[in-house]
């Protein structure tokens, strides 16, 4: 990790394994419980921002960006859209599908202009006004466009479904590994790139919560997971200054090979992503915008299996 991150010691690891453990057990708390969803992103988001407001909880510098309060919209939204589905008609609705692939798009698309503002504005090494110190280059733009690629790949929305288990979950199951994979890659890039000083926790942290819950916990519903544990977090990142205690303090180090190394692995992982999507349609004959494409992989599989569907 020296190639990336600096401060790494004994406490610090240890922080960062409570911190990844923390939003796995919280992500499945809520998964299990409409009423402890309905606690944690409906009545929290509120009583925190009540708290803000009036000088009980300080924040953080986050706070200060647009993007930062953006995201955490974003990502609440996603996951109201998410419980309606899961725990309504609305679920049983034919254009209920169009909300996940819509506000996944979206997510992503708030990045990539990230990227480009980040490249524009900051071409030397320098600090944002949320106190990030970040160096744009053409990594960003590289970066950007892998972000664009994993809006292209995200396939067979029509498949889109809640599970017949107890917890309802909303079941995604062409997401398959490959495009996971993708998407975690581009978007630990764009933490690096973008929000420096949090990436190895807004970025690797929740990244790899959100892979624990999927291969852990329940198969085809890293969407829900994703959008649940970026929700925890954003909100968490935004009432407390976190970092501001000694052992949550890895930092990135500023390299430009480092910046370099990762925006040519998220282009050239999702370019992969997007040529296996291509001979998969040719292959198969496949519409992704009307049909499921991997529904013969043992990841397809394996999510339908887990889902009772």
């Amino acid at each position: 990790m020296g190639f990336l991150f600096q401060g790494i010691n004994a406490a610090s690891a240890l922080a960062l394994l409570a911190f990844v453990i923390g939003f796995v057990l919280l992500n499945e708390i809520a998964r299990r419980s409409k009423i402890a969803s309905l606690l944690l992103f409906c009545v929290l988001p509120v009583v925190l921002a009540i708290a803000i407001l009036s000088g009980l909880l300080g924040g953080s510098p986050a706070g200060k960006t647009w993007f930062a309060w953006v995201k955490v919209v974003s990502a609440l939204t996603g996951v109201y859209g998410f419980l309606l589905i899961r725990f309504t008609k609305l679920g049983k609705k034919k254009f209920a599908i169009i909300f996940p692939v819509a506000i996944l798009a979206l997510n992503i698309a708030e990045a990539v202009y990230r990227e480009l503002e980040v490249f524009a504005s900051y071409a030397t090494r320098a600090l944002d006004p949320a106190g990030n110190v970040i160096m744009g280059g053409p990594w960003n733009v590289l970066n950007a466009i892998a972000g664009i690629i994993t809006i292209v790949t995200l396939t067979g929305f029509v498949g889109i479904r809640v599970s017949n288990t107890k917890s309802k979950d909303m079941i995604w199951p062409d997401m398959t590994w490959l495009y996971i994979a993708g998407y975690t890659l581009w978007n630990f890039a764009y933490v690096y790139n973008c929000i420096s000083n949090r990436a190895m926790y807004a970025g690797l942290g929740i990244l790899v919560a959100a892979v624990i819950a999927e291969y852990m916990f329940k198969r085809g519903a890293w969407l829900q997971h994703r959008a649940q544990i970026l929700s925890l977090y954003a909100m968490f990142s935004l009432s407390l200054d976190f970092q501001g205690a000694a052992f949550f303090r890895i930092l990135p180090t500023y390299s430009t090979t480092a910046l370099w190394f990762l925006g040519i692995v998220s282009i050239v992982f999702n370019l992969g992503v997007l040529a296996s999507m291509l001979f998969m349609i040719f292959k198969h004959k496949k519409n992704p915008l009307r049909e499921e494409i991997y529904a013969h992989t043992m990841s397809y599989q394996a999510a339908i299996s887990a889902n009772s569907l």
